[in-house]
């Protein structure tokens, strides 16, 4: 290769690691989901079916990531357990997120009196734990798929409703908005047509940082046993089923939902923590983007 050649490959633009890291990680992701929205098209499973003489056998052509105690194939469970929990998560931070936009919306637009005790309370609930206190709402209610969204949304809003006070507090003495004020606009007024839409994308990047951790919660509580029925799959069940296994050898019972559980947030936390650094204008001044 001549000298002008390697000279011209060396002033070729070289892609950022933030880009790549993001480019791999919407990759990964959009192949998990699109695998889950196919599965039971493409390979139904039968959540009952059990087959005692394939019990644990280590993985092979027929069973890439071998079978389970009962006999059940580990990475086909695997894929309907991340389906579960991407479910749980995407809806779990919706529900935050609107429970989290309305106190924050409230407290950031109504301000004095309401505010203070809006974020009194926004402070005492952050001082528990999540996990305690999603287990305490769990154990009020009926082991099920609605539980654990209603558990992980009551524990997930706070910094939603941070977020979103933050924001229209630091909007409410723009001049636009003294301008629509001084023109007779209303308090809902403002903050329907001039607040809000600079607040959803923030509300957005909010959203989606929370989805990780909605995954994280659900898998630990179905590990606890207060998520979905055992025979269901889900990641929290797989993982505690295979614990079991651990102590006979069989590694790969476990194995396979945890790495599906770890490259997946992975994923998720690459791309918001992206999208983050896009949104926060001395980030992207600092990357010169």
């Amino acid at each position: 290769m001549s000298a002008a050649v390697l000279a011209r490959v060396r002033r070729l633009p070289r892609p950022r690691p933030g880009r790549v890291g993001a480019t791999v990680a919407g990759t990964v992701l959009a192949a998990a989901v699109l695998a889950c929205l196919f599965a039971p098209v493409l390979w139904p499973l039968d959540q009952s079916a059990v087959d005692l003489s394939q019990t644990r056998l280590a993985p092979s052509l027929l069973h890439p990531a071998g079978t389970d105690d009962l006999g059940r194939d580990v990475a086909h469970r695997s894929l309907y357990g991340l389906r579960v929990s991407l479910l749980v998560g995407v809806v779990a931070a919706l529900v935050a997120a609107v429970i989290g936009g309305a106190v924050g919306a409230l407290a950031g637009t109504l301000g004095g009196v309401v505010d203070r005790v809006l974020m009194r309370l926004v402070d005492t609930i952050a001082a528990l734990p999540h996990l305690l206190l999603g287990i305490f709402i769990v154990a009020m209610l009926r082991p099920s798929l609605g539980a654990v969204v209603l558990s992980i949304g009551l524990t997930h809003w706070l910094s939603t409703a941070r977020i979103v006070r933050s924001e229209l507090l630091s909007l409410r003495h723009r001049p636009f908005i003294d301008a629509a004020v001084s023109g007779g606009a209303g308090r809902l007024r403002v903050l329907t047509r001039h607040l809000l839409p600079h607040v959803l994308p923030r509300l957005a990047l909010a959203i989606t940082l929370m989805i990780p951790h909605a995954v994280w919660h659900e898998t630990a509580l179905s590990f606890l046993g207060l998520g979905l029925p055992p025979h269901l799959a889900s990641l929290g069940n797989m993982i505690n089923d295979g614990r079991a296994s651990l102590l006979t050898g069989a590694w790969w019972a476990s194995l396979t939902p945890g790495l599906a559980l770890i490259v997946v947030t992975l994923a998720l936390a690459t791309l918001t923590a992206r999208w983050r650094d896009r949104l926060d204008p001395r980030v992207r001044a600092e990357l010169q983007l």
